[in-house]
Formats: structure tokens, sequence, C-alpha cells
């Protein structure tokens, strides 16, 4: 029996299905025999930041599938260690998505900086939560990940990535990494970014043409003009053979920084795994210490948020992002920092467990709010994910549950939505959703009891290597 039959045989019939069951059906409709696409119209190719969320829900149901998400994207790392935010499938059209590879030109205009020869990518980076999900799909079955030798052959990959984010993206001096593009922070249309760009005179609209309209509604996309001063700094930073250390555009953001110090906590359990004790040491204590910066160069104890830093106008930009709240996921973070950044979830400004059902990516009370356009106000999965864990790190365990449970209903009521109306949780943009359905099946199968410590293993329901109820298999 093949595996598509495996799923059918399995499957609860009609409405009665599972949440579990219907999340796996969408990781299943969306994997290409390698890797997992965010969705199959709107988003055809592999996208980085969302193939480490998908491999971390994944690694419930095929640990062996969530090690080849991440090694998939990893063997397309430029050799100055950039892990490039989009992986192009070459069988799909170019004007299925654009910006397309013939834009960004990855292999004549990224030659210099190390971009591979043997498959198209962008230029741009997005969020490095790769360590993270690397570590978790370890965990998931630890005994196959050694088999496969997975964390050493990951583990030289994902520490090139942190130097290049730690050393040539350092446009600040201080040790955080900077981000030149708002595509690279994941969170693209956020009004966090709406003065920065500003100084960004935007391509000429007649010379590209927007794939994204043809599979999302115009009121829930990015406006024309933002879209072409998004197009504006990705040319202006491919025509400089996507050299760092120039450009309109460098900021650092807290959500960016935050994950990146939650992968060097990560990369640094990896590196004890591997019994390379002395590196896992320093690499932690680095974690540490970047959390110290980041408190010192990006918290607003008067808000109690943390913002974006314009490096260009050399300023915070005082515009309150899901972002902000991120942070909230570092181990390190201080007592009163941490309780503070509770205080303002739980208040009118994201309303969790109140005004709203889950978290806005965007000020409920800001000018810019607008619970349907594309990160300026809806709810994302991923970010309040992120959240509860934080929650559940810093002792919210109440607020912890109650937030997960909002997710699960939110995730199964919207088809795994792209995102919602925070308020409503009607879902906006793509269906079966990548990420969606990877982290509802997360927040569905994993053990808080379990985490940061040993291997949570499976469920007694999800054996290892054994079909499951959604028909996956280890082979």
């Amino acid at each position: 029996m093949d595996r598509t039959n495996q799923l059918t045989a399995h499957r609860t019939p009609g409405p009665t299905r599972t949440l579990r069951e219907r999340a796996a059906e969408v990781l299943w409709a969306n994997w290409t025999g390698t890797s997992t696409v965010p969705s199959r119209q709107l988003y055809p190719h592999q996208w980085s930041w969302d193939s480490a969320f998908i491999a971390i829900g994944l690694r419930h149901l095929s640990p062996l599938r969530a090690q080849l998400e991440l090694e998939t994207l990893l063997s397309a790392q430029w050799g100055d260690g950039r892990v490039p935010h989009i992986v192009f499938n070459p069988s799909v059209p170019l004007d299925a998505y654009f910006p397309s590879p013939d834009f960004w030109r990855s292999t004549t205009a990224g030659r210099a900086a190390g971009a591979p020869s043997a498959v198209q990518t962008s230029g741009i980076v997005q969020p490095p939560v790769h360590a993270l999900a690397a570590w978790l799909v370890h965990r998931s079955d630890p005994g196959l990940s050694r088999a496969r030798s997975f964390l050493a052959r990951a583990h030289p990959r994902l520490a090139a990535w942190h130097r290049y984010l730690l050393h040539r993206r350092d446009a600040g001096g201080a040790g955080l990494a900077s981000v030149i593009h708002p595509w690279e922070q994941g969170m693209d249309n956020s009004p966090c970014w709406d003065a920065p760009l500003s100084r960004v005179t935007p391509a000429d609209p007649a010379a590209y043409r927007r794939a994204d309209l043809d599979h999302g509604a115009a009121e829930d996309r990015p406006t024309d003009l933002d879209y072409g001063r998004y197009v504006r700094l990705a040319a202006d930073y491919r025509d400089r053979r996507y050299a760092d250390g120039e450009g309109e555009f460098a900021v650092e953001d807290p959500s960016f920084n935050a994950l990146l110090i939650a992968s060097e906590y990560a990369l640094a359990r990896i590196e004890a795994e591997l019994g390379l004790q002395g590196a896992s040491e320093e690499r932690e204590a680095r974690a540490a210490a970047l959390t110290s910066t980041l408190v010192a160069r990006l918290w607003d104890p008067a808000e109690g948020l943390f913002f974006c830093h314009d490096l260009r106008a050399g300023e915070l930009v005082p515009e309150r992002g899901v972002g902000g709240l991120v942070p909230l996921i570092l181990p390190a973070l201080p007592h009163p920092v941490a309780a503070a950044l509770v205080r303002t979830a739980c208040g009118p400004h994201f309303g969790l467990g109140g005004t709203a059902r889950l978290v806005p990516s965007y000020d409920l009370t800001g000018s810019a709010f607008d619970p349907r356009r594309y990160w300026r106000g809806p709810a994302w999965l991923n970010t309040n994910w992120l959240l509860e864990r934080g929650l559940r790190l810093h002792g919210e365990h109440a607020r912890a549950d109650g937030l997960r449970r909002a997710l699960l209903d939110v995730a199964g009521e919207s088809g795994f939505a792209e995102y919602v109306d925070p308020y409503t949780g009607r879902g906006c943009g793509a269906r079966g959703f990548g990420w969606s359905a990877a982290l509802a099946l997360d927040l569905l199968l994993d053990d808080p009891a379990g985490r940061d410590e040993e291997p949570h293993g499976r469920p007694a329901d999800v054996p290892a290597a054994a079909v499951t109820r959604e028909g996956f298999r280890d082979d």
C-alpha cells in the first residue's frame, strides 16, 4: 500500500476527523518529497523559517521526515554561512511566485558570497529558528538521529549560520544581528517598518508583477507602495552582489535576535550531545551575554516592551509589534523584564486572555492596526506558539494553558489559516498553511513538562517507525 492509500485507510470519515488527522493531512498535502511548502498555491517553494516550524510539528509524526526537512534547507546554504529565505523548486513556473529566481539571480549575483551553483535561492535570510528545530527534532527520536548522524552533519552548517549573523550582520557593533529587509524579519508588513521604509524609493510598478494578488485579497496583503519598497531594497542588495554593510534599511529587531539567542542555547545543547563540551559552555555564555545586550539596547522599561532599533536613524521605532514580546522565550531574561512583558501582553495593546482570542501582530490600540492586513494586526500561530512557550518558561502556566486552548480552537476553526482576525479567529490568507498545521500538532502532542531537559519520546499512540493514524511512516 502506498502512503496516499495509507493516509486514506487510516482517516476517520467525514466531519468527525480529529484535529490531529486534519493537521497531518495538511502536512502530507504540502510535502514535496524532500521538504514542505507553506501553501501549494501562494507559496510553492521552501521557506526558511517555515521549514523550521514545520519540522517542529512534523517530528511528532515522522522524525525522519522532519530531519529531511531541515537537511534540504541547509543543503542550500551559501558559502558565507547565510541560509537563504527561499529555496526554489525548479519545477514551479517562474510566474507562479514573485520575486522569482530570475529576480534574485543567486547563482550569478551571489557567486562572490558563495551561493550554491546547483540550486536557485533568494539572497536574503529569515529568522534563525533552525538550531532550535534541529534540537527538538533530535529529541523526538534520539536513536534515529544518532544512527543517521543528523546532529553531527547539521552542526557545522548551523554553526556557520550563526557566525554569519553574529559577525557579518552586526551592523550596530554591539553584537546583535541586524535585518536589511522587512522580509528577513518574517513579519513583512509590520508598522514597525513604516519609518525605516519611508526613506526607500519604491521600484517602478511596471517593472514587476505581484503574484501574491492572484491568490490573496488585496485588502489582506501589503499595499502597492510598500511592496514597491520591498522590491527596491531586494534589487539594490542583489545589485551589490549581496554584500552586507550598506543599504538604506538596517534594523536590530527584538524577535529576530531573541530567536537567534534561543537557537544559540539549542546549539549549545547540540554541541554537548556531540561531546563538544567547551564549545557548548562558550556558546551558552554567549547566549546569556546576548540577552543582556538585547535588554540594554532594545528594552523600554517605561513601555514594558522591546522595540526595534533603526540603525540608520539611530533611534528606537515607537511601534508596538508582537516581536517586542517574543524575547519572553529567553531563559536568562531578568525576572522584572519577563514580568513586565507578561503585563504588557495581557494589557490593552495585545489583549492576551482578554479582548483578543489570540495575541495580534500589532498593537490593538495603534493607529495603523488592521485586523485583516498582513502583519498589521492579524494573529499568527507561530508568534502565539512562541509566546505560549515563553509564558510557560517563566512560570505563567495558567496563561500558557489558556493560550494553548485558544490556539488549538482557532487552528481547527480556521482550517489552519495563514493568519486570523485576532478578535474573531476568522481565517485570512492561505488555508491549509504549513506551520499552522505543524504547530497545532506540536501543541497537541508535546509534553510541556518535558521541555528543555530530557527527550520527549512520543505519546503512546505515536510509536517510532510505525504507521500512525495519519499514515506517516519512517521507512
